[in-house]
Formats: C-alpha cells, sequence, structure tokens
C-alpha cells in the first residue's frame, strides 16, 4: 500500500475530510494537476489550494459562502471564492458584493478585493472547484474536485448546528440538497454578477440576516467590514 502524503489542510479538515482523501477520485486529481501543471497554468499557486479550509478552521465556521470556481486570470485566485490579493483590481461580481454590503449595513466599500478577514471571521469562502487553468473558466471542473467539496458541505451539515450558507445563484443554489435545513439557515439569491445582480441580488441584506440568525442562536456575529 502506497504511504498517502498529508496534505497542506487544517488538522481538524483533514481529519473530517480523511475518508476523502484516501479515495481512488483524489489520487486521481492529483495526477491530474501534476500533469496540468506541466503543460499550463495553474490557479491558485499549489500552496493556496486549501486556503479557504486553512484561514477557517472546521471549529470557527459560522459561515459558508458558495462559489464556482477561482479566478482564471493572472494573480487574482488566492483560494478564498470572490477573493483577489492586496493590490488586485475587484472583479466586477466582488464590486457587486460589496455594493450589497453597504446598502445593507452601510459598510464603506473597501477598497482592496482581499476577504482573508472575513475567513477569519468564521467565513467559509469555498469554491466548488478549488483549481482552474489560466483563462479558461470551468476547465477543471469535472476532474473531481466536486466531489470533494461537496463532501466538505456535507460534513459541515452533518457534523455542526446553527450555520448559515448564503448560494448565490443557480449553480450554489444546486448544492441545496446536502445541507439539513432543520439545523441551519440557507440564504439564496440570483448571482452577484452583474448579469444577474439588479434581479434579486440587490435588496437581498444577506449580510444582516447572517448576522440576525447568529445572534439569535447566541453565536457571535461576523464582523463584515474590510
Amino acid at each position: 500500500m502506497t504511504l498517502i502524503k498529508k496534505p497542506d489542510i487544517e488538522e481538524k479538515w483533514y481529519e473530517v475530510l480523511k475518508n476523502e482523501f484516501e479515495q481512488v477520485y483524489f489520487t486521481e486529481i492529483k495526477k491530474i494537476l501534476i500533469e496540468e501543471t506541466r503543460h499550463h497554468i495553474v490557479f491558485p499557486p499549489s500552496p493556496l489550494i486549501f486556503n479557504a479550509f486553512n484561514l477557517t478552521p472546521f471549529e470557527n465556521v459560522k459561515v459558508v459562502i458558495l462559489g464556482q470556481d477561482p479566478y482564471h486570470n493572472e494573480g487574482q485566485a488566492h483560494g478564498l471564492a470572490f477573493s483577489v490579493p492586496n493590490g488586485i483590481q475587484k472583479p466586477p461580481s466582488l464590486q457587486n458584493i460589496f455594493k450589497e454590503l453597504n446598502q445593507d449595513l452601510n459598510i464603506p466599500i473597501p477598497m482592496n478585493g482581499n476577504l482573508e478577514k472575513w475567513a477569519k471571521e468564521g467565513v467559509l469562502l469555498l469554491n466548488a472547484s478549488l483549481t482552474v487553468r489560466a483563462h479558461e473558466a470551468a476547465s477543471h471542473a469535472k476532474i473531481g474536485w466536486q466531489r470533494f467539496t461537496d463532501a466538505a458541505i456535507k460534513a459541515l451539515s452533518d457534523k455542526k448546528e446553527n450555520l448559515v450558507f448564503i448560494l448565490w445563484g443557480n449553480y450554489a443554489i444546486a448544492k441545496e440538497n446536502l445541507i439539513d435545513h432543520n439545523k441551519h439557515l440557507i440564504l439564496k439569491t440570483v448571482h452577484p454578477s452583474p448579469l444577474s445582480a439588479s434581479r434579486g441580488f440587490f435588496g437581498c441584506h444577506h449580510f444582516s440576516k447572517t448576522n440576525e440568525y447568529l445572534i439569535n442562536h447566541n453565536i457571535k456575529p461576523i464582523d463584515w467590514s474590510l
């Protein structure tokens, strides 16, 4: 039996997802990524693939915001859904997220698009696919990542209580069946993309609704300011 190198992921997350790491499909993901990096640029950089899990340890998760795919242009992806590193131009969806945040909680629109502070507050910023080939959206959507991230969502639903799952757009809403409605709050609306934001994202008040739910369950609310 081959020894499996332990992935660079927070200890409790490793414990919760250990079974996934030992599956054949996960070995296949690793093989595909090794091959991909020989011929293409892959985002985010390898040490940041599990950044969402490392910045928001399993025990600290209060809120889950689901994304689809890492950003696929140079310097954008750093392992957190919707987020970009300091100094990188804010993508249109993120600009709309900040507009809604401002309208909802009167929080000033941040200069930078780096959401690491949210992650450290307990907001798991999880993309369904954890990698992407440069300049090719959804290029790694079918290599097995979704099975892995679905397992993470289900583990949170099963093992924790009173989480808030924020689902923006049809892709994220399709994950609703992994979540126990009786134990958690599910907030859903259209995607913050400029193509759909005006059809229900603006005015959804998901940030204030999240904090209202957390407070009602004696959980410290999220400080959404950046």
